[in-house]
């Protein structure tokens, strides 16, 4: 931990040195709410957010707040270790290809429904699931935009590795808006109340509405992880067809935008992990840097100050605005062309993905150190965006 701030009705401890205003703002808007447990933690990845900041872990008594989750409900990382020690970039570029176009990205989605066993084994007959199921059948197994992406990778110890970033699709941020505005008529009605300029409307989480919300919310975290199974079984199957020798290990998986019922500090709560990590001792996880800079593999060391969490990758230096205003296309594919990576910065709108809009991502692992242990480094070879 960097510090502490006790100016606001619970401490706040951070991971960070600095953020920016609007994320403090946001930060101690949760250090004040009548609800929040014991205190709040900030991730060296923290940047702001819609109501609480990305990297932050809100810790609540008796009430859930879709907002502290986020609208990508279930997003998170998968990771599969490969035999493979070596590839040639003709066969690298003849696989990011193939997944191009077997893959749909961005806000591409099948054509046709997928096969229902895709889905979550169970599934609320009711609400905001039931009303988007069939969209939801043609856009599982499909990456998404924004920061989501699919990395061909090698580690230091010389095996290749494939990871995907991918969340809910359409179907989270549905069940996600819809929670938010029952939250704030349902607010309106009941104490305690919550400033509208916090946009941090709660549930009570023995109403019927914030029970809806969670079982809506598991199945959301079960659709972003069947997505991402599925992904990567796909990307496998590319890699057999110019490999038939090889093999795989496990798939890992962490999610790190969803909330949870667990016991701190002798009480039981509900953790809010928006964009961080469990990182409870022996969780392996994955913190994956920006295009173009190492992921890492992790092994979590359960420490209590940080409700037993981690930053969920290196954080926003600017926004996606900022980012595509300011930067060169020129100058941003350049730096990933040195390092001989396969990228995905084609024009001015790739660049809120460019590394620049990122931060170093070896001093937010150095700030984390008594959160995680890192197992692996891995460095891109090819990457794959919406």
């Amino acid at each position: 931990m960097i510090r502490v701030i006790n100016t606001e009705k619970i401490p706040i401890k951070m991971w960070i040195d600095e953020v920016e205003p609007n994320a403090y703002a946001q930060i101690k808007n949760l250090a004040n709410l009548p609800f929040a447990f014991h205190h709040i933690a900030i991730m060296p990845d923290c940047h702001s957010g819609y109501g609480m900041p990305i990297g932050g872990v809100l810790a609540a008594k008796d009430v859930i707040i879709p907002n502290a989750v986020g609208v990508d409900i279930g997003c998170g990382m998968c990771a599969v270790k490969t035999s493979l020690k070596q590839i040639d970039r003709e066969t690298l570029k003849t696989i990011v290809g193939k997944i191009r176009n077997t893959i749909p990205l961005g806000f591409e989605h099948y054509s046709h429904k997928q096969p229902a066993g895709l889905m979550p084994e169970k599934s609320p007959d009711y609400g905001v699931v039931a009303r988007e199921w069939e969209n939801a059948l043609t856009q599982v197994g499909t990456l998404g935009g924004g920061n989501h992406f699919i990395e061909i990778q090698k580690e230091s110890g010389g095996n290749i590795w494939i990871m995907v970033h991918s969340g809910s699709r359409n179907i989270g941020k549905q069940v996600a808006d819809y929670y938010n505005k029952t939250a704030k008529k349902l607010d309106s009605k009941i104490d305690p109340k919550i400033p509208p300029g916090f946009d941090l409307a709660f549930l009570p989480i023995e109403s019927k509405e914030g029970q809806n919300y969670i079982a809506e919310m598991n199945f959301c975290v079960q659709f972003a992880l069947k997505s991402r199974k599925r992904m990567m079984e796909i990307i496998c199957d590319i890699f057999l067809e110019k490999f038939s020798e090889i093999e795989f290990e496990p798939m890992i998986n962490i999610e790190h935008n969803y909330a949870s019922f667990e016991k701190h500090f002798g009480e039981p709560v509900w953790v809010h992990r928006k964009g961080a990590t469990l990182a409870s001792k022996g969780t392996i996880g994955i913190i994956p840097g920006s295009q173009g800079t190492k992921s890492y593999i992790v092994r979590g060391l359960g420490n209590p100050e940080s409700f037993m969490s981690c930053s969920h990758g290196a954080g926003r230096t600017m926004s996606r605005h900022e980012a595509i205003r300011v930067l060169s296309v020129e100058e941003e594919a350049k730096k990933l062309e040195k390092q001989g990576i396969l990228h995905s910065i084609r024009g001015k709108r790739d660049l809120d993905e460019a590394p620049s809009a990122y931060k170093d991502i070896s001093k937010v692992m150095e700030a984390q150190k008594d959160l995680v242990e890192v197992l692996t480094e891995l460095s891109p070879l090819a990457v794959v965006k919406g």
